[in-house]
């Protein structure tokens, strides 16, 4: 059976439910973490970013080296993206000082160049069937760049725009909530609604982690950045082990 075949080999996880809450969890993370380093810690935008991307070519280096699927390499390499993402996001932001216009507009510009390519290059942009090199660098190539522009727009839409962090939140799940429906209800290609709604859970993680962190005078509920970083990191854990048991035993019943 191809399709079977198809999920065996494919190097990135179904996309369901549970793959949209882990994501929101892992952008949520990337936020809180990257602000533990490069504010808690005080190392700085510039090198939090340094250190993330060495994270990140890790990740990213047992993820493409794997033949299959692999939950850890698959989402220590999402939380890799969403780290670099906060961190490099502030740092063209407020250390080069390009403002989140700026630095949102060349992003997106970003996000589409490498969707145009990668359509160039292979005929088709995939989202769930990852199987060969080229589309997998594609891939990620994606994620770090969107990761980093919904970093941006998140902190657009608090600050610039004045939603704050609680409000952010809500237009941005309002807004995955309108993408939702455009899937269920209309023909627009599939990729792009992936990864319309793949942006935009980056700024509603990033002003989720905001709301955990920021001071109470900021809006937010200063929790320690470090300890509420654990706590996310915990949940997502256990996030995918429970995807994986479901799956496990949804595949178990299908033999």
């Amino acid at each position: 059976m191809p399709g079977r075949d198809d999920d065996l080999l494919s190097k990135v996880p179904r996309v369901t439910l549970a793959f949209w809450a882990i994501k929101i969890l892992a952008t949520t993370l990337g936020e809180t973490g990257g602000d533990a380093l490069s504010m808690q810690l005080g190392l700085g935008y510039a090198v939090s970013t340094l250190i993330f991307l060495a994270f990140f070519a890790v990740t990213a280096t047992a993820q493409v080296a794997g033949r299959r699927f692999h939950p850890l390499a698959y989402w220590a390499c999402v939380v890799a993206t969403t780290t670099v993402g906060t961190t490099a996001s502030d740092y063209f932001d407020r250390t080069l000082g390009l403002g989140y216009v700026a630095s949102s507009a060349i992003l997106l510009c970003g996000v589409i160049a490498v969707l145009f390519a990668w359509r160039r290059t292979t005929g088709s942009i995939a989202v769930d069937r990852i199987t060969s090199r080229t589309n997998e660098t594609f891939y990620w190539l994606t994620i770090l760049v969107s990761n980093t522009l919904g970093t941006a727009l998140g902190d657009f839409t608090a600050d610039d725009l004045g939603a704050g962090f609680e409000g952010g939140a809500l237009i941005f799940a309002g807004l995955i909530a309108l993408v939702a429906a455009l899937n269920a209800f209309t023909r627009i290609p599939k990729p792009l609604l992936f990864w319309a709604a793949y942006v935009l859970t980056r700024p509603l993680g990033a002003t989720l982690g905001d709301t955990l962190t920021k001071p109470l005078d900021h809006g937010g509920l200063a929790l320690d950045r470090i300890a509420a970083s654990l706590a996310i990191l915990a949940a997502m854990a256990a996030g995918v082990w429970l995807s994986e048991r479901r799956q496990a035993r949804e595949a178990l019943a299908r033999s």
